[in-house]
């Protein structure tokens, strides 16, 4: 695989353990974080004697590139991630004042992204070999608060659509003055990621496969599992009659991709 599609290595991203379920393809990673329902954004705020511990946050987000929207090069692409502009992260990222990281010469506040989707469970004989079927990614980067106000309604689009395709232009848009206001944006600079899946059998030991007695009374396997989305509630100001044709085709989607995904591994660890 070419070097310039891949994230860079380096001591935080390098998978150390089973490095054989490592990627640091830019798609791979991009997909993983794209695909992902919620991300979990860790971050060290201003210690204080009162307050020592990390954070972490869950919030919403997605890759995209403002520089060259729609661009097939992945490279360039920077993670966007949405919330209130009260919330902590984003006071921390505030441009108002000199921030810590500012204070220490850095480009951003260092931050570690993580999204992960669970595709089973692996059953095995005895609960210490149990596991799971997974894909996960993890992103370090720089965040800095967006203030260019286009660079900032190209990620307010963007994270919906990236949610749910088609959504933006079918909901009143564009964004008021005051939901601009009141929304933060934050931009991360990816420095280093990397992607790690598992999507093997049970692996059982050769000791409890020969002790019949375990065998024969312990059941061991997979048990698949994905995202399923159901059937949209109407809300209670909902004056549409039928649902979206373009809601019903994503959730068909989405729901015909997670199944296939997992029934694919599935019989090809079993075959």
């Amino acid at each position: 695989m070419a070097e310039d599609s891949q994230y860079t290595k380096t001591f935080k991203s390098t998978v150390n353990r089973l490095k054989d379920r490592a990627d640091y393809d830019h798609e791979t990673v991009q997909t993983f974080v794209n695909g992902a329902p919620v991300l979990h954004v860790s971050f060290v705020p201003k210690r204080t004697d009162d307050d020592p511990f990390p954070t972490i946050l869950p919030m919403i987000g997605g890759f995209g590139s403002y520089t060259a929207p729609g661009s097939t090069e992945s490279s360039s692409s920077a993670l966007y991630l949405h919330g209130h502009i009260s919330a902590r992260l984003f006071k921390t990222s505030s441009a108002s004042e000199k921030t810590p990281w500012e204070e220490d010469g850095l480009p951003g506040l260092p931050v570690c992204v993580c999204a992960t989707h669970m595709d089973g469970l692996v059953l095995a004989l005895t609960p210490f070999k149990h596991d799971v079927n997974y894909r996960s990614t993890v992103v370090h980067g720089y965040a800095t608060l967006v203030t260019d106000l286009a660079e900032k309604n190209f990620a307010l689009r963007l994270i919906p659509e990236n949610i749910l395709p088609n959504r933006w232009e079918n909901s009143r848009v564009p964004p008021t003055d005051a939901e601009i206001k009141v929304t933060g944006i934050l931009k991360i600079d990816v420095v280093d990621a990397s992607a790690k899946v598992r999507a093997y059998a049970v692996e059982n030991d050769k000791a409890d496969l020969v002790d019949v007695d375990v065998t024969g009374r312990v059941w061991t396997g997979t048990v698949r599992a994905y995202v399923r989305y159901e059937t949209p509630i109407p809300g209670k100001e909902n004056a549409v009659k039928d649902i979206p044709k373009y809601i019903d085709r994503w959730i068909e989607e989405r729901n015909r991709k997670g199944e296939e995904y997992a029934r694919e591994i599935t019989s090809q660890l079993h075959s």
